[in-house]
């Protein structure tokens, strides 16, 4: 059927017959909190769980956003220190030719 294990061993339901027997299938999924397995040209197509196992799965599941803004709380914290402020206060403090001359100067260093 799939290479995924657990697939093989679900019960499982042409998207045809899902499709005309929808509300036997939602009472399987529903009262009798069974995992289906929807098909389509004999292939997996679809998984039909229970509410309370997909609100598990959401529970278990690491928020997307959590590592970029632990990330974006870091750089911000490294921002606040008394050096990186005196670096900003001396960027804004300097004159033009001074800039230019810091630019050249990091372009070089990249090379």
């Amino acid at each position: 059927m799939t290479s995924i294990p657990a697939f093989n061993t679900l019960p499982t339901i042409a998207s045809s017959d899902a499709k005309n027997g929808f509300a036997a299938l939602l009472e399987r999924v529903q009262y009798h909190a069974e995992t289906v397995v929807i098909t389509r040209s004999a292939k997996p197509a679809a998984v039909m769980i229970p509410l309370d196992e997909y609100a598990r799965l959401l529970e278990a599941a690491p928020d997307p956003l959590k590592a970029l803004e632990n990330h974006f709380d870091d750089m911000v914290a490294r921002m606040q220190t008394p050096a990186a402020k005196a670096g900003v206060d001396e960027l804004f403090a300097a004159a033009p030719k001074d800039l230019s001359v810091a630019a050249v100067r990091g372009t070089k260093s990249r090379r």
